[in-house]
């Protein structure tokens, strides 16, 4: 339930077609806001090319604008600009040099923190209040990271962490700690190019480079998504979970009208619930493990809503000529390996890949191998939700002090504890507690999996909710009186309080439902369908209020119903399952033609056969293949090209990993003495008015 802003109209052209964009929004938004979905058309095999990671990390998106190649996903629309595809090589501009050679400002800072996501700022406020000279940089326009593309409420402790909090305050409130700290100075919109042998850190800064010579740094750079071989997984269409996100949260675009989501751990639960908040219909969720990693309650969410979620199943192949049409799933064996015969095809406009995280580690790989006082926090250390990430971006900061020579206190062991405590892994499900049905109005916990959060316990004005032995793990008990305030169902991140109420009628009580997925869905005097919190439906009931809490972006749906169903209820099904169609066609094993690199279109047919000749060196591959030649410097890649090497049998600890590149970001050479150049035009241009 986003509201957008008001924001300044541009007009650009792409192939010489008029569109608008929004003042700030990139190329590729502006792009798919428009409809049009297909960037370019790969130069090898004329594949079209659109989004994947919608964060700088692949190259899929790339353009030519006002005559240069650069990434969509990143780069703004200016007024004006002229968009192509990228179609081959892009005929460069004649540029005119008006400074043969800039100045590069060397700064020196005690620390330098690149990445500005909850583990960074959570370091640099700890540094700050200690008045440790401090630079933050990352490479958005605003900080947060992740953070900035979470409208759900987070779990954890609502003291330590903002649990009960939604994702995007978070990210505003711990911009805001930064603002106490003059030694921290944030530098946004600025990219870590390379981490030289000198110690310096080579850093473009809205479009000007310096040389950062930091005493301590520190890596908060945060983790890219994984990806997946499958038939047709470079169609248009087929997006990182995060990429859907950015789209829908962060640029409040609809890029889809029906999708499917390969992943249940939290992010791609969590992706399928933002995508029915943003009035996107979600066809099926798989997961190939026999149960969905992430937490209970997220899960339940979608399931309630009506989402089909299947286990033991992978896609095999996402369908179209120009873009995704369908996706075809089908159940695995023990070993993974596709079932024949299993094979089932949804239609959907859009395939969310959620299958995991890789930490982003060249940045600390290269300064630690440099002799650098290196280190590291946050996904980029170990992946975890972003509540452990500020326990461990705040303990860092301490080693960093420590090795600066500045006298603190031990670190408190309670930062520690909390920290492993945030980044377990869900616990038992416990069985369903028994309600005090005697009482005149009561909430119900359908929380029942052992996670850490507490803000159900923290907020309740009576401390009638209770933490067992103040375990944060341990699942809520109501004990005692219950005025019906909604506090405890407004700030339960996984919607899993509801409220029953007999004070009226016992025997048809009213039940409360939090309801965030769009105003005016569902009205006073509707007849809706109640399920249960795993989303078995219990029968139609009658809605007689509709309260909107503002300040939480929260709706309380009161309906009517019996006292059984009351004390189940936990939601609305919205949505009615989609029927699949049997598939054709043998999909047990993959085929040849799957495409593994992104850049350079290599097969995995053709990385078996090197595999197979012998070749154990990573720069071999790449030499004989071009897998990992391309933009992205095996970003995306090189977790699929050791998932087949593992798959021929051959041990990991044979294979030579790729050289490191120097730069860890595309950069135009000129940039690295701040040459500054024009354009013939650009030149041309500037005389007109004499």
């Amino acid at each position: 339930m986003l509201e957008p802003e008001e924001k300044k109209k541009l007009r650009f052209t792409f192939e010489g077609r008029e569109l608008e964009a929004f003042e700030d929004e990139v190329i590729s938004s502006a792009l798919i806001a428009a409809g049009i979905k297909i960037f370019s058309h790969h130069k090898k095999d004329g594949s079209p090319q659109g989004i994947f990671c919608a964060n700088g990390q692949c190259a899929q998106c790339t353009v030519v604008a006002d005559g240069l190649p650069v990434k969509a996903c990143v780069t703004k629309v200016k007024e004006g600009m002229k968009v192509a595809a990228l179609n081959g090589l892009p005929k460069m501009p004649r540029t005119v040099c008006v400074q043969e050679l800039g100045r590069v400002e060397e700064i020196e800072t005690d620390a330098l923190i690149v990445g500005g996501g909850p583990s960074g700022l959570a370091a640099a406020a700890e540094l700050g209040k200690l008045n440790i000279p401090t630079l933050i940089i990352d490479d958005k326009h605003k900080l947060g990271g992740k953070l900035v593309l979470q409208t759900h409420k987070f779990f954890g402790s609502v003291e330590d962490c903002f649990a009960g909090t939604r994702g995007i305050d978070i990210a505003d409130k711990l911009e805001d700690r930064l603002k106490a700290y003059p030694s921290v100075k944030v530098w946004t919109n600025a990219v870590c190019a390379a981490v030289f042998s000198d110690k310096r850190a080579g850093v473009v800064y809205n479009g000007v480079y310096y040389l950062i010579k930091p005493r301590a740094f520190i890596s908060a750079t945060g983790a890219r998504e994984k990806t997946l071989a499958f038939a047709g997984n470079t169609l248009p269409g087929v997006y990182g979970a995060g990429a859907f996100q950015t789209l829908v949260n962060r640029d409040l675009v609809r890029p889809s009208k029906n999708l499917f989501i390969a992943g249940g751990g939290n992010v791609g639960l969590i992706a399928a619930y933002h995508a029915l908040q943003a009035g996107i219909k979600v066809a099926g969720l798989i997961e190939a493990l026999d149960h969905c990693g992430g937490y209970k309650v997220h899960l339940d969410k979608i399931k309630r809503l009506g989402v089909p979620v299947y286990t033991r199943h992978t896609v095999v192949s996402a369908n179209g000529k120009n873009g995704v049409e369908s996706v075809t799933m089908a159940q695995v064996d023990a070993d993974f390996k596709p079932v024949k015969g299993t094979e089932k095809t949804f239609a959907a406009d859009t395939l969310l890949v959620a299958v995991g995280l890789n930490s982003v580690s060249e940045f600390h790989d290269q300064a630690t191998a440099f002799g650098m006082n290196a280190f590291v926090c946050g996904d980029a250390e170990e992946i975890a939700e972003a509540s452990a990430a500020m326990f461990s971006g705040r303990i860092t900061a301490h080693k960093v002090l420590k090795s600066l020579g500045v006298m603190t206190g031990p670190v408190p062991q309670f930062w520690f504890e909390r920290l492993q405590t945030l980044k377990s892994r869900p616990g038992i499900t416990q069985e369903r507690a028994v309600t005090d049905k005697d009482k005149a109005v009561y909430p119900v916990l359908h929380c029942r999996q052992e996670i850490p959060c507490d803000p159900c316990a923290t907020v309740c004005p009576k401390k009638s909710i209770k933490i067992p032995k103040n375990d944060m793990m341990a699942v809520p008990k109501f004990e005692g009186e219950c005025i019906g305030c909604f506090k405890c169902l407004l700030i339960c991140p996984g919607l899993a309080v509801t409220i029953v109420d007999k004070r009226k009628d016992r025997q048809l009580p009213t039940v409360a439902l939090p309801f965030e997925i769009g105003r005016g869905l569902v009205k006073k005097g509707d007849s809706v369908k109640l399920t249960d919190c795993e989303g078995a439906e219990l029968g139609d009931a009658q809605v007689v209020d509709v309260k909107d809490f503002k300040a939480e972006n929260t709706l309380i749906v009161i309906a009517k119903t019996t006292a059984a169903a009351a004390d189940k209820a936990a939601g609305l099904k919205l949505y009615k399952a989609q029927n699949p169609q049997t598939a054709g066609g043998d999909f047990s094993s993959m085929s040849d033609e799957v495409i593994i690199c992104r850049c350079e279109r290599v097969s995995l047919g053709e990385i078996r056969k090197a595999i197979r000749s012998g070749i154990r060196d990573l720069n071999q591959l790449k030499a004989v293949t071009r897998a990992g030649m391309g933009a992205c410097g095996a970003k995306t890649c090189a977790s699929l090209i050791a998932g087949i090497y593992k798959s021929e049998g051959v041990d990991l600890k044979e294979v030579t990993a790729l050289s490191q590149r120097p730069l860890f970001a595309e950069v135009p050479l000129g940039t690295f003495s701040n040459i500054k150049c024009r354009t013939e035009e650009e030149e041309k241009a500037s005389w007109s008015g004499f």
